[in-house]
């Protein structure tokens, strides 16, 4: 089928909620996330169905990461959570960041 693989190539899963459940500032489980912009032991960059999200902290660490769901589980101390963009916002979340 001519352009068949183009079709499934386009297809890309829509979430319309976003939770963020904090447990005793140590994990964190986030849905609606789209993309993982960056991430080091200091900072985690998300792009979510709500815009982007900086999470600060010390000793972060992606745990589980489920692109096809939206979900992604970190861990570590958290220190703040900040939204960068607003919902429908272009998302380009680096130039932003260091403007």
């Amino acid at each position: 089928m001519p352009g068949g693989g183009d079709i499934m190539a386009e297809i890309k899963p829509t979430f319309k909620n976003q939770n963020i459940v904090i447990e005793d500032r140590t994990n964190i489980v986030i849905s609606g996330v789209e993309q993982v912009e960056s991430f080091n032991d200091n900072t985690i960059i998300l792009s979510t169905i709500k815009g982007g999200l900086s999470i600060k902290g010390e000793g972060l660490n992606v745990s589980k990461l489920n692109l096809d769901e939206g979900n992604v589980r970190i861990t570590g101390v958290v220190n703040s959570l900040t939204y960068i963009s607003r919902e429908g916002a272009p998302k380009n979340l680096m130039g932003k960041i260091f403007k």
